[in-house]
């Protein structure tokens, strides 16, 4: 749990549910944000539209009817009925410019914690990456080593060929005179 300023605590679990994928873009949608903030929806979506010009595409954007649909059945919630305009979603950097649109104690210290979730989520992210580049150089050596291995029992299947047939060789009957021995 993180301590924002003023002794809010929202737990960082709290914050991370409530970020989506959406466009290849890990956003919160205005709702949640709302909510977080202790301020209303339509005054959040209020103050972005008077600032419009602060929020570029990559800031936010607002999702299209499709899209809001399908995060609804991804999610499994119905808490979101009723929602009559498409829900803005907001990325790492439109969150922060949120702060300075609302202009609240709460909003900047909890903007403050949105960010540092976000950081971390990325650091993980790289570290997994990173993670998952060592296991494919692994899985590599391993499909290597599969390979010189079956080259191995290969050579060795030739030497018991050869071998089995200088056995047999030896141990044919042999073909010719043949004297009998006196005792």
């Amino acid at each position: 749990m993180s301590e924002t300023g003023k002794g809010i605590a929202i737990p960082d679990e709290v914050v991370m549910s409530k970020i989506y994928l959406i466009r290849n873009k890990k956003v919160m949608l205005d709702m949640d944000l709302a909510e977080l903030y202790e301020v209303e929806t339509k005054q959040l979506k209020r103050a972005v539209r008077r600032n419009i010009s602060r929020f570029p595409e990559d800031f936010m954007f607002e999702l299209s009817d499709t899209e809001f649909t399908d995060l609804r059945s991804q999610s499994g919630t119905s808490s979101w009925g009723g929602v009559r305009y498409a829900p803005m979603a907001f990325t790492e950097q439109g969150v922060a410019m949120l702060s300075s649109v609302l202009n609240s104690e709460r909003a900047i210290s909890v903007n403050i914690q949105i960010i540092r979730i976000f950081t971390k989520m990325r650091e993980l992210l790289s570290t997994h990456k990173e993670i998952l580049q060592k296991l494919e150089q692994l899985e590599k050596k391993d499909v290597e080593q599969d390979e010189k291995l079956m080259l191995i029992f290969e050579y060795l299947k030739q030497l018991e060929k050869a071998k089995q047939g200088e056995l047999e060789y030896r141990s044919r009957e042999l073909v010719g005179f043949k004297q009998n021995k006196k005792k």
